[in-house]
């Protein structure tokens, strides 16, 4: 039997990473528990043109954020871990204090208490001291840290080429596999070839318009 990993979708912006995470577990046959906060409801009408039903139909259960006596807010519902995608400071700051004042913190916390793993995507810029230390908190609690910071080596192209990176390092953490994005192989005969290839690219950046994921529109690159 596959255990489900939990997945919570709360109010920071960013969104897409929870929702598109919701479609690549489905796409591989991963079972997903969804959390979503109300603050989360407010930003999917806000950046994206998705229903919360159609959000809701991605999971194979779906929980009230307030209803802490969930399957879970429990450690004898086995479970292959949790990923909060994105996760706002308030939600890091209950974790990081252990105030189990909604379900998405409770079944947080319940993953730490059992040795699970629980990945929190914190997504806020600039961070203050307190941010850091909440993060520091949490980590020492058993929490990964995984700010959406996509890397470039893989050459991405689109808006959601960057995403799936981002989505693809979260997915590792809880040991399932994935092709969202060529993992990096070492440097070889081929670099001084990628390298100018690299170059080539970063001469057309300038002024090129990459697709939305969320409208199919250009987005202007500047």
């Amino acid at each position: 039997m596959t255990l489900p990993l939990i997945v919570a979708i709360t109010g920071a912006t960013g969104v897409i990473y929870g929702v598109e995470l919701l479609r690549v577990l489905k796409s591989l046959g991963q079972p997903t528990h969804l959390i979503l906060s109300e603050a989360a409801g407010m930003n999917l009408a806000i950046e994206t043109e998705h229903t919360l039903d159609e959000v809701r139909a991605l999971a194979d259960v779906t929980y009230n954020n307030r209803d802490v006596g969930a399957a879970v807010a429990s450690g004898s519902f086995r479970t292959r871990g949790m990923i909060v995608a994105p996760c706002t400071v308030k939600t890091l700051s209950a974790i990081a204090n252990s105030f189990t004042t909604n379900l998405v913190v409770r079944a947080a916390d319940v993953q730490l208490k059992e040795g699970r793993k629980l990945v929190l995507m914190v997504r806020e810029t600039p961070l203050h001291k307190g941010h850091l230390e909440l993060m520091s908190r949490a980590a020492d609690c058993g929490a990964v840290i995984l700010p959406p910071m996509p890397a470039f080596y893989h050459r991405p192209q689109t808006i959601m080429d960057l995403v799936h990176q981002s989505l693809g390092k979260a997915l590792d953490q809880v040991g399932i596999e994935h092709e969202l994005f060529r993992r990096w192989d070492g440097h070889g005969a081929g670099a001084t070839t990628a390298s100018m290839n690299g170059q080539h690219a970063a001469g057309r950046l300038a002024g090129a318009r990459l697709p939305s994921p969320f409208d199919g529109s250009p987005t202007e690159v500047s």
